[in-house]
């Protein structure tokens, strides 16, 4: 993702300086080692250890753009980035980056050198491993494992949109936003779900009234409770 901040904090009019959402940079070898990148071969774990970087992003922090040139590719270590692009102001939730995991709309426009087609914000306070994109060449030449890192990520995204292809086919919207909940409600690790019906929608990439009402039959029928705290899943489909 392009972390406008990172390599130029007011490369956009109006973008938020480099401060204002970025806690902290991290003495990498301080947080990390060949443990935590225990996916990757230890050659290609200590190259990336020595190149890259470690940021510390708040919750609720834009850090992709659609139209963004990408300069550094994530692999998230803590926490969670959700990834959705834009259709007439309707927002469509593409995925979720966990930790372990990187982006392939970033890895994709990184090689090609394209603007991005995605935005990127993070849903919980995050560390992110930053790689400056200058090495992925000689890494993907040099190291069949980085590729088969990607591979794996290509698959899964492929694997997720079959599996949200099939839901909009078959499922009616109750079961769509239940499973969202669910989802959701063990991405963030929280049998609270603090969301907004609007948020809710946006991620569904349908109307807020819809949520409402969708919201309010599954309460009746006894499968989630939306209390003060958020909406909690109290039982099974």
């Amino acid at each position: 993702m392009v972390y406008t901040l990172i390599f130029d904090p007011a490369i956009e009019k109006g973008c938020i300086h480099y401060h204002e959402f970025i806690k902290r940079t991290i003495d990498i070898r301080s947080v990390l080692d060949k443990q935590t990148l225990s996916f990757l071969k230890p050659g290609l774990a200590d190259i990336i250890l020595r190149e890259s970087t470690i940021k510390e992003i708040e919750k609720g922090t834009e850090i992709l753009r659609e139209e963004q040139y990408v300069k550094v590719l994530p692999i998230v270590i803590e926490g969670l980035v959700k990834v959705y692009s834009k259709f007439d102001e309707k927002e469509l939730l593409l995925y979720y980056i966990e930790p372990t995991q990187s982006c392939v709309m970033t890895f994709y426009a990184a090689l090609k050198n394209t603007p991005s087609k995605v935005f990127a914000i993070t849903e919980e306070d995050s560390k992110i491993l930053l790689i400056p994109v200058r090495h992925l060449p000689i890494w993907l030449k040099e190291h069949p494992d980085f590729n088969e890192l990607f591979y794996d990520q290509f698959n899964l995204r492929y694997s997720e949109l079959l599996d949200t292809i099939g839901h909009l086919l078959v499922d009616k919207m109750d079961r769509r936003l239940y499973d969202h909940l669910v989802k959701k409600s063990d991405l963030s690790k929280n049998e609270a779900i603090k969301m907004s019906h609007n948020q809710i929608a946006n991620e569904l990439g349908t109307a807020r009234e819809v949520v409402t009402r969708v919201l309010k039959k599954l309460e009746l029928d006894g499968k989630v409770k939306q209390t003060p705290d958020g909406i909690r899943i109290i039982a099974g489909w």
